[in-house]
């Protein structure tokens, strides 16, 4: 019998060259909805935008990736 499970998500984004991991905090959201509930507690975020999920250690793992200091 084949069993399908749905993989849990997990959120990293970099802060002063350091790497947070955040949890889901509702399934049934959409990833934006997540951005924007993290960017209540993490300013950076506001303006952040997703990368592509990577499926890594059973995890699909979305990156949030901050559009401050790339410019040029």
């Amino acid at each position: 019998m084949l069993l399908a499970t749905q993989l849990e998500r997990v959120f990293l984004f970099n802060d002063k060259g350091q790497e947070i991991k955040l949890t889901d905090p509702e399934p049934k959201w959409s990833v934006q909805a997540v951005l924007n509930f993290y960017s209540n507690t993490y300013p950076i975020l506001t303006t952040a935008k997703i990368s592509a999920p990577v499926i890594k250690d059973d995890t699909v793992q979305y990156r949030f990736e901050s559009a401050i200091g790339t410019k040029g």
